[in-house]
């Protein structure tokens, strides 16, 4: 009977590939809903988000939004031909910073009427592009519309970054001067080719090189004129002080050309010191050109009798005028100048600078220095070619006046080039690279080796080991028949 039940029939038989198919199902079934979903959708847009989900970046920081009533952020597509908020029919949102690896991250504010815009494709794709508004016709007001409706139009900055390669959010500040937008992180595209282009090689590597050693040439400068106690008349003091006036600006201008290691900063206390000692510089040189051309005016010519008061003098009128101009320019630029007037073209937008405005009141007595030192080198030039005969005293203005016209030559050539660099042409922004790293070397040629007295010294202070004499009251006195200035 046992082996009747255990043999199946021929009905059972029959269902046995039915209960199997059936148990299959349900084995299949309970796997994939139990599985782990894919990890990869295509039909899925991926969107990097800086913050999670329900956060939005403040002062820097991801912030609950609810806690200070804000809304999320939102991605609005725009396709390739410029359409306006074209529908995705799903994406997802990657929460964190993108994965640079060695390249590095820097980042990017959209906001409305700001130069920087970022567009974000319905593949997940995005494309930063720089506005010049230099180049550009249209009112400012039009600015979003253009970028929207014509993603292909030219641009001077234009690049897409993949997904992975950026993030994106909502951005807002507590201070309500800046504007709320949007902030993109992603990885510079420039690091792959940066070594091989010759432009990035010219303005992040030997542009500071360059300012660097002429640091260096200026502070010999003014040591040597500083030193040697027969170099220490008015003309000597002044030619040290506009060499400590150049030190400063190229350190200033130094710390300008790193905005790219930034982490958008302010760079107005970089802007002041290098407008400010530029002026100061100017001021100076303008006090050595009033001193030779009243000095060869005068009938009764003294030399190092009242130098130190003097020198008292024409330090009151340097830095007086040099605090009243950089006191005017930076009211102007805080008080008068306009937003569009403090916009800059660097790769960080809304950072603060000094404005157009500033810069014309620290430029405009530098002009006006230039036009005052060419009178005195005119008039100066006349009152030698007229004189028969010349003193111990009179050689050496002669040679000071020499000194001055080059120094003069040489700064007024380095400050028009540099504002010639303002217009946006890369081959003026390069002469302006070039002069200005020969600007230190030819003050050192003109201020020391070209002068056979000052070479004399040195050797007679460094080689010789003999102290420079007391009585010396002046570089005349090294050379009295000489004639060798």
């Amino acid at each position: 009977m046992l082996q009747a039940l255990l043999r199946p029939s021929s009905s059972g038989r029959k269902l046995i590939p039915v209960l199997i198919l059936e148990l299959a199902t349900l084995v299949v079934g309970f796997v994939s809903s139990n599985a782990a979903p894919s990890k990869y959708n295509p039909d899925v847009v991926r969107i990097n988000k800086c913050c999670e989900k329900f956060e939005v970046m403040l002062d820097g920081k991801c912030t609950v939004a609810e806690s200070i009533n804000a809304t999320v952020w939102k991605p609005e597509f725009t396709g390739r031909n410029g359409e306006q908020n074209v529908r995705v029919d799903a994406f997802k949102y990657i929460v964190g910073d993108p994965d640079c690896g060695s390249m590095q991250k820097w980042q990017i504010f959209h906001y409305e009427k700001s130069e920087d815009k970022l567009i974000l494709f319905p593949d997940g794709k995005i494309r930063h592009l720089i506005l010049d508004p230099h180049a550009r016709t249209e009112p400012e007001e039009e600015w979003d519309h253009l970028y929207a409706a014509n993603t292909r139009m030219e641009a001077p900055f234009q690049y897409d970054y993949e997904q992975g390669q950026y993030c994106l959010d909502k951005v807002l500040s507590s201070n309500e001067k800046q504007p709320d937008g949007i902030i993109a992180t992603v990885c510079s595209p420039e690091k792959a080719n940066r070594w091989t282009d010759s432009d990035f090689l010219l303005r992040k590597i030997i542009n500071p090189i360059c300012h660097g050693i002429a640091m260096i040439i200026l502070l010999v400068v003014a040591i040597v004129y500083f030193v040697l106690p027969t170099l220490r008349d008015l003309v000597g003091n002044i030619v040290t002080s506009i060499t400590v006036c150049l030190i400063i600006s190229q350190a200033a201008d130094l710390v300008r050309i790193f905005t790219e290691f930034s982490n958008h900063v302010s760079f107005i206390v970089a802007d002041s010191f290098f407008y400010i000692s530029l002026l100061a510089a100017f001021f100076w040189l303008n006090s050595m050109g009033y001193y030779i051309w009243k000095m060869f005016r005068a009938r009764n010519v003294f030399l190092r009798v009242t130098d130190g008061r003097k020198y008292c003098w024409y330090s009151g009128y340097a830095w007086g005028a040099t605090a009243t101009m950089a006191g005017v320019a930076i009211f102007s630029h805080f008080f008068l100048d306009g937003p569009n007037g403090k916009k800059n073209s660097s790769i960080f937008e809304n950072q603060e600078t000094i404005g157009w405005l500033g810069i014309a009141v620290f430029f405009t007595p530098i002009a006006f220095i230039i036009i005052t030192n060419m009178f005195f080198y005119v008039t100066t030039l006349k009152f030698i070619n007229r004189m028969n005969t010349y003193g111990r005293i009179h050689h050496k203005l002669k040679c000071n006046f020499i000194m001055f016209t080059l120094i003069f030559l040489i700064m007024s050539t380095s400050w028009l080039f540099l504002v010639l660099s303002w217009l946006h042409y890369d081959a003026l922004l390069y002469t302006h690279i070039v002069v200005n790293a020969l600007q230190a070397p030819c003050i050192l040629y003109v201020c020391v080796l070209r002068q056979k007295h000052v070479t004399f010294l040195l050797k007679k202070s460094c080689c010789y080991n003999e102290p420079p004499q007391t009585s010396d009251w002046g570089d005349e006195m090294t050379y009295m028949n000489g004639g060798d200035y």
